[in-house]
């Protein structure tokens, strides 16, 4: 990719190499995105915040959420999703609880987008940490799939930066405090 590449933020030469369950999402060619971060909480309380981003976005507010703030506790119920939920802008189609949600952009989506398919992911490190982490794929034929992908790159890895960070402090201070469920 010309011009430097988004194509990395946080995960390390492992995490990029394994295969996600979004890598089978979409047809042709296609550029991965990786995203990963270290947290300092269990791994069942960082899942249970990644699956907050089906409440809100938890990246920049005022430009992804309307100006509506993203919650700063656990919703109940926010980590019961299925196959066929939504969560931003993905359609759900596999969701391995505890672990991993993975999706791709339903049809009002893909107007603005094209076709793009998410894995987000949190594997356990040891008990008091884990790694959070989220590969997008995007299609990247031609002329205009190669400009999507300098596009959505870049935009993502500013978005998708913020809301890791997000989603690691509340995480983080969730097990300081003592919550770790």
């Amino acid at each position: 990719m010309p011009f430097g590449s988004p194509a990395n933020w946080g995960a390390t030469t492992e995490e990029r190499r394994r295969a996600q369950p979004a890598d089978t999402l979409l047809d042709g060619p296609v550029a991965r995105f990786d995203r990963a971060v270290t947290v300092r909480a269990p791994a069942a309380l960082a899942y249970r915040w990644l699956c907050q981003i089906s409440v809100a976005p938890y990246s920049y507010d005022l430009l992804d959420n309307r100006g509506r703030r993203s919650p700063g506790s656990l919703t109940p119920g926010a980590d019961e999703l299925a196959p066929g939920d939504t969560l931003i802008v993905f359609k759900l189609t596999e969701v391995d609880r505890g672990h991993s949600l993975t999706g791709r952009t339903f049809a009002e989506s893909e107007k603005v987008f094209g076709p793009v398919a998410a894995t987000y992911s949190v594997e356990p490190i040891d008990e008091k940490s884990c790694r959070m982490l989220c590969r997008i794929v995007v299609t990247s034929k031609g002329l205009r799939g190669r400009l999507k992908e300098f596009l959505l790159g870049w935009g993502d890895l500013i978005m998708m930066r913020k809301q890791l960070l997000t989603l690691k402090k509340y995480a983080e201070r969730d097990a300081r405090l003592g919550h770790v469920s």
